[in-house]
């Protein structure tokens, strides 16, 4: 009787769990069975030194309080090892990083009116300027009071000055638009190289004038 012939498919590729450890940082933590050292330096759960133990005592050790051994200091000579719930500590370093949030990019806004003075004006763009070398975005929001909300166009024009007076620090993300009685836009700061501010100077850029000669 003929044998069944195998399959002629293409060969199946084995899983292979190291395709999974590698995207698990703390895959490379050796513990228990695979700490390759005859011997380690044991350190207990609540830090205290036990001194230096045959591996397979240590792992026992572990295992009477159901925790693991971890290798922690690898170079060192013997390793050294702590006893610990090897589970419990992903979860804190995962939950740390989860909740750990770089420091970006803030949101700062500025507000004025149509009937702003022209020095108030001017230091409303200082503070805008100032946001902007810092690589914050701005928004700037410019309000309608009483009747004023008759001639919109205004605000616009007062707007459009406003960015082309910031136009050297950041740009529009889209035009300013009508909400409600206020105008509103978005502004991002330009990169640090192409930044040129015109009413706030950084202080790192102040250079001090010679004094002058002394009268003979």
């Amino acid at each position: 009787m003929a044998l069944p012939s195998s399959s002629s498919g293409p060969a199946r590729t084995p899983y292979n769990r190291d395709n999974r450890r590698n995207n698990d940082p703390f895959a490379a933590i050796r513990r228990n069975m695979r700490i390759k050292s005859p011997q380690v330096r044991v350190i207990s759960p609540e830090g205290r030194q036990l001194g230096i133990m045959d591996t397979p005592k240590a792992i026992a050790l572990a295992l009477q309080f159901n925790l693991d051994l971890v290798e922690v200091a690898a170079a060192a000579t013997p390793p050294v090892c702590r006893i610990m719930d090897f589970g419990k500590y992903v979860y804190e370093e995962q939950k740390k990083h989860a909740h750990s949030k770089p420091a970006g990019t803030k949101l700062k806004e500025i507000e004025f009116t149509v009937r702003i003075e022209a020095h108030d004006f001017e230091t409303k763009l200082r503070h805008a300027e100032e946001f902007l070398s810092h690589g914050n975005k701005v928004k700037l929001r410019l309000k309608f009071r009483g009747r004023e909300m008759a001639h919109p166009e205004i605000g616009f024009a007062m707007m459009k000055k406003a960015l082309g007076e910031l136009a050297n620090m950041g740009h529009p993300d889209a035009d300013p638009k009508l909400n409600g009685k206020q105008i509103n836009v978005m502004l991002t700061p330009l990169p640090v190289n192409k930044r040129k501010p015109k009413f706030h100077v950084p202080t790192h850029q102040v250079e001090h004038e010679p004094a002058p000669p002394a009268a003979e």
